[in-house]
């Protein structure tokens, strides 16, 4: 055993007690040494400290003798001697797995580990869960790599029974540092430094790793310095502090980094790690030689696939800067395979091989693997949007255009993402490429302040041309010949001058949809001219003599183009529709089999189209042999299938297949074929009208009628002449032969010398004018027109059976119409005379039924004539009436002030006989019973309206006069003079007011008081019958909300009536009163305005009578007229100062025992609280 802190081993000596003492620092050969324990027998855990003396010395190799000879020889006949098997057994197997560790064969590590594991499971098999050997073999499965779980396993269980062992939280450390839980790792590295400061410098590396990996770089950068101060040749904290140093990016700190790197190396050569950064640096310094050699040595001394994954990255990109594609493509690929899904530059690198070997299938793989990692990445999404806008995929091609759209918003700059994105635009969204050009363009002048390339204008002008923005499109050719002339002097010449034709070319096809045919042919023969095999121009000069109806010229610039590809087949499909055109179906055949016979062109989609076309138009010629109809349908069908298994998504082939069966009768199948292709594309005028002769054939003749017209206004802006006869055909089938007829006469304007438009013509001319003749009903008008329709239609049929086209229709058919039409009108004459005399018929009766209208109407005239004038004569004498009756009454209306009456004035009384209310004789005699008031200017003001009844106040004023003695010569009878009232109120009816009806009124007002009565107010100017007084009560101020409610229902015992202000005298305003109880006709009192003074005081005349601010129970059950009460709420304004007449009308109604109302009023200012008197009650 080895003395604590000595350097000597002491071996027992064999039935002794002394020992021998061997000096560590001085150890013999490991032979002398295991003579010397095998003689003495000695204990294994003498043979173990032996063998970790010879480890710590370096000697691996006599260790191993030691321990491998220890372990079958040793003396095991001791206390614990399992221990000291077990610490045997994990020291050997922790020196395989650092071997393993070290090693670079792979296979060899492979069997290093095997040996590690059989020994840490000898040893489990000892003592399981001692913990230096659970230390020890969760360490081992670290290295292993794949079995992370089970060494934290193994490090949480030793933490549990030992929370400060500093192997388990190092190894607690990698593992959360391996996990990317860098602040779960650096709180393990933190406790194993507390836990024994004295810790070697690795443990500060860790620390460093973790902050800078949590961006604390000034605590990371002191990390390492420590690191550096305690170990100067601590590899991993100066390549950290080296990695720091250049991430700065100063010229300073980057040659500091260098430095620190280069000590690393000189520390040790081999570490992968220094050798892959010293290689990075020195790329940059284009020192490839040096980059090459460093990560060579780099990857061969190291078998971790990461760094490895890193050498082959630098290797593989100093070949491709260096143009060595072949080398790079082959590191890179290696890198890709030893890196991590992490590590994504080998595969950015390995997708640009792929490019340059025009793999766009593997590299778009790759730059994928790329955006996953990254996936904000501007550079990959470019790259990729360029890859897929070539892709044939409609679904890559919008995958790209998503990318580019995202590169653009990114950076709005980058002229060539604008240029890409335009060209993928080209193939959807016309106006969105047009944009982005227009941007580029402004780019390339404004920021990258450069010329514009010719290619540019030349897209632009192309995209302008395919809007119909020909005028634009000509400005951009014209620019780009410009510029391409421009460039050609400049630099290369051979391809500037190649792309001046093809802009020529463009800038003359621009011209001919201008209809400028002089410059675009002129155009054309000048690049024929330099270049006379560019077929092109052949063909589009062909094209335009075709189109002025040039036939032969057309036909001649064709063969022109023939002679320079025999076999060109626009040249053949040009030449075969002319062909088509003037109906030689034979010969135009020909053409479209020729082109289909050739190897390059048998599956032209076009070719296929027209010969199936060829043969469907035979099925439609009068001359059709009806034996082969059957036959020409089959070959139809079989080209159009072979032109759809060429290209599915042909829409004409299937429009095609369609009409076959439709000829063939299978009218469902041949519709549901239009409707998919109709829902293919909405762009297809042919399905349209295809889909309307379906209709056609199964009578549905509205929808048929409307889809024609949908597609004429939809296709063509002009009158179509084939479709107006399609649609006449429609109406024709429906028996609308007017619509019929106009339809013709629109499409005969287009093309007058149409014989198939003429025949059509006549023949519903014909059938309409027979339809009229046989109708007996029809006017003579109709039938004259007829006749003149069908002399017409004979005509056109004459002319049509001797100069008719036999091709087109039958002329003998022709003439036998022409007969018919002379047979009917032969009969023309008797239908005519029957139309004559229903005519005449007709008239006469409209001449009678007028003259008994006019008969009528006069007769009603005069009724209301003299309704009129009776009317006329009523009001008259009502009106004379009136005036009679305001001129007896005028001086019954005046009335003047009543003096105060003092407190022991007598109250009215009732008369027994009448029922009336009368004035005793300070009432309306003159006395002096009324209080006098102070008296207000009065300003004349438009009346209010309230509830139907109108009020108006009259001009004249009486301000504060003692009223006279009215005039008993005022035409008056007695009783009349006995009901004017002194206090301008109305009284109610007294013939129908019974004592008991009374005594139920003062009942009913009992039962709803909430108060007591008011002080005993001044009389009223009459008394009851009886002569009873009524006694004092308490008066009541009403609040805003009593004063100011709505109205209520009105009693229907009650009618107020308005009276016009023209049926009254000038300056008077009244409210005639009638009561249910009185009799139509009855007399009443009329009360003037003009009698109340301002703030003079409001009075009840009536017990049944409430006036505004005083509820029933305000009232005392022996309460009479006469009560005195204030209004205290105008207008339901109770804080303002209304303007107010001393014309105050105040509207009462009676809403379930509760009065509610409003106080209208005019013209003077009446402050709160002063008292008003009620013109009108409304019960």
């Amino acid at each position: 055993m080895r003395p604590a802190g000595g350097t000597l081993l002491e071996i027992p000596l064999r039935d002794s007690d002394e020992v021998i003492e061997i000096d560590v620092t001085q150890l013999p050969d490991a032979s002398e040494i295991i003579d010397i324990l095998r003689q003495e027998n000695a204990p294994l855990n003498t043979w173990s400290s032996f063998a970790l003396e010879y480890y710590r010395e370096g000697r691996d190799e006599e260790f191993l003798k030691i321990i491998e000879i220890g372990r079958k020889e040793a003396n095991t006949n001791y206390k614990d001697s399992d221990k000291s098997l077990m610490k045997i057994l994990d020291s050997l197997a922790a020196y395989y797995v650092k071997k393993a560790n070290k090693e670079r064969t792979k296979d060899k590590r492979k069997d290093y580990f095997s040996k590690a594991t059989v020994l840490y499971t000898t040893a489990d098999k000892i003592i399981m869960y001692d913990q230096n050997h659970l230390l020890g073999r969760a360490f081992f499965c670290l290295l292993e790599g794949d079995k992370m779980e089970q060494a934290d396993a193994q490090f949480n269980f030793v933490l549990g029974q030992s929370p400060s062992s500093i192997p388990a939280l190092l190894g607690k450390a990698c593992i959360a540092f391996n996990k990317k839980d860098f602040r779960g790792s650096l709180a393990f590295y933190k406790k194993a430094l507390r836990t024994n400061p004295q810790c070697p410098a690795d443990v500060r590396v860790g620390i460093g790793h973790c902050f800078m990996k949590l961006g604390n770089k000034d605590k990371a950068e002191l990390a390492y310095e420590r690191a550096i101060e305690l170990n100067p040749k601590c590899i991993g904290a100066l390549v950290g502090m080296a990695i720091h140093n250049m991430n700065i990016r100063e010229k300073d700190s980057i040659r500091l980094g260098v430095q620190l790197l280069s000590r690393a190396y000189s520390v040790d050569p081999t570490n992968p790690m220094v050798l892959n950064h010293l290689a990075d640096h020195f790329f940059f310094k284009r020192d490839f030689q040096k980059v090459q050699h460093l990560a060579l040595h780099a990857f061969h001394n190291t078998e971790n696939e990461a760094m490895r994954a890193e050498s082959c990255y630098q290797l593989a990109r100093s070949f491709h800067i260096q143009g060595d594609y072949d080398q790079a493509f082959q590191y890179y690929y290696q890198s890709t395979q030893f890196a991590g899904s992490n590590f994504v530059l080998p595969n950015f690198g390995l997708g640009q091989m792929y490019i340059s070997r025009g793999d766009s299938e593997n590299a778009a793989q790759c730059f994928e693997k790329v955006l996953k990692v990254e996936p904000e990445n501007y550079e990959t999404m470019k790259i990729l949007g360029s890859l897929y806008a070539n892709s044939s995929s409609q679904s890559k091609r919008d995958i790209a255009k998503d990318y580019l759209k995202k590169v653009t918003t990114r950076e709005p700059d980058d002229v060539e993402a604008w240029i890409e994105l335009a060209q993928i635009l080209e193939q959807t969204d016309l106006l969105e490429s047009q944009k982005s050009y227009n941007t580029a363009i402004k780019l390339f002048q404004e920021k990258v302040k450069v010329s514009v390339p010719p290619e540019i204008y030349s897209n632009l002008g192309s995209l302008n041309y395919r809007l119909g923005n020909y005028q634009e499109a000509l400005k951009c050719f014209e620019k780009a010949l410009q510029r391409s002339q421009a460039e050609g002097e400049k630099g290369d010449s051979h391809y500037y001058n190649s792309i001046s034709v093809t802009i020529s070319y463009n800038l003359a096809r621009v011209h001919e949809a201008m209809c400028n045919f002089g410059e675009a042919e002129k155009l054309y023969k000048d690049i024929l001219k330099e270049h006379p095999n560019y077929v092109d121009c052949y063909l589009r000069l062909g094209c335009m003599s075709r189109d002025k109806g040039q036939i032969y010229d057309a036909s001649d610039w064709f063969k022109e183009a023939l002679q320079l590809s025999n076999e060109h087949p626009d040249a053949w499909t040009l030449i075969g529709n002319l062909h088509l055109s003037k109906m030689e179906w034979g010969p135009g055949q020909k053409k479209f089999e020729r082109i289909l016979k050739n190897s390059s062109t048998q599956n032209d989609a076009y070719s296929c189209i027209a010969l199936g076309n060829v043969w469907l138009q035979t099925l439609y010629t009068p001359s059709r042999d009806k034996n082969k109809e059957a036959r020409h349908q089959e070959r139809a069908l079989a080209i159009y299938k072979q032109a759809l298994r060429s290209d599915p998504k042909n829409i004409w082939a299937a429009n095609g297949i369609g009409s076959i069966l439709a000829h063939k009768g299978c009218i469902n199948e041949a519709r549901d074929i239009f409707a998919q292709v109709r829902e293919a594309t909405a762009e297809f005028s042919d399905v349209w009208l295809n889909i309307a002769h379906v209709y056609v054939e199964q009578k549905l003749y509205v929808s048929a009628v409307q889809m024609y017209e949908n597609c004429m206004k939809k296709f063509y802006k002009y009158h179509h002449t084939e479709i107006l006869q399609y649609l006449a055909r429609a109406y024709y089938k429906n028996g609308k032969l007017k619509e019929a007829k106009l339809a013709l006469l629109r499409s005969r304007r287009v093309s007058p010398n149409d014989t198939i438009l003429l025949y059509n013509l006549a023949l519903v001319l014909q059938k309409l004018a027979t339809q009229i003749l046989r109708d007996e009903k029809s006017v003579l008008q109709m039938v004259l027109s007829a006749v003149n329709e069908l002399g017409l239609a004979h005509k056109y049929f004459q002319y049509l059976s001797m100069n008719g086209d036999r091709t087109k229709y039958d002329l003998g058919q022709a003439a036998a119409e022409a007969q018919q039409c002379q047979d009917i009108l032969s009969q023309a004459q008797y239908h005519v005379a029957r139309a004559r005399k229903l005519d005449e018929e007709e008239k006469m009766l409209r001449r009678k039924q007028e003259d008994e209208r006019d008969a009528f109407r006069f007769k009603q005239m005069e009724e209301l004539k003299r309704n009129e004038e009776q009317k006329v004569q009523q009001k008259e004498e009502m009106l004379r009436k009136r005036e009679e009756f305001k001129e007896k009454s005028k001086n019954a209306m005046m009335f003047m002030e009543p003096p105060p009456e003092t407190k022991g004035s007598k109250r009215g009384r009732r008369r027994e006989g009448d029922g009336d209310i009368i004035s005793d004789g300070s009432g309306s005699g003159g006395d002096n019973n009324g209080e006098s008031r102070p008296k207000k200017k009065r300003v004349k003001r438009e009346g209010d309206r309230e509830r139907g009844r109108s009020r108006k106040g009259g001009t004249g004023e009486r301000k504060g006069r003692k009223p006279k003695k009215i005039d008993r010569d005022d035409g008056l009878s007695a009783k009349q003079r006995r009901k004017i009232k002194s206090k301008a109120t109305i009284s109610s009816s007294d013939d129908s007011d019974s004592e008991n009806e009374r005594k139920n009124r003062k009942n009913s007002r009992s039962r709803s008081r909430s108060g007591s009565g008011s002080d005993q107010g001044k009389r009223s100017g009459s008394e009851s019958d009886g002569g009873k007084h009524q006694k004092g009560g308490r008066k009541r101020i009403a609040s805003s909300s009593e004063s100011d409610g709505d109205a209520g229902d009105l009693d229907p015992g009650l009618e107020v009536v308005p009276l016009l202000r023209e049926n009254l005298a000038q300056g008077v305003e009244a409210v005639l009163v009638r009561l249910s109880t009185l009799v139509l006709g009855q007399e009443v009192a009329l009360v003037h305005p003009n009698i109340l003074v301002l703030g003079q005081e409001v009075a009840l005349v009536h017990p049944s009578i409430l006036v505004l601010g005083l509820d029933r129970e305000a009232l005392p059950e022996d309460q009479g007229p006469g009560l005195e009460v204030k209004v205290v709420a105008l207008l339901g304004l109770p804080n303002r100062n209304p303007v107010l007449d001393p014309e105050v009308v105040v509207v009462l109604t009676l809403n379930h025992g509760r009065v509610a109302g409003q106080v209208l009023v005019r013209e003077a200012q009446v402050q709160q609280d002063q008292k008003v008197r009620v013109l009108a009650l409304d019960l």
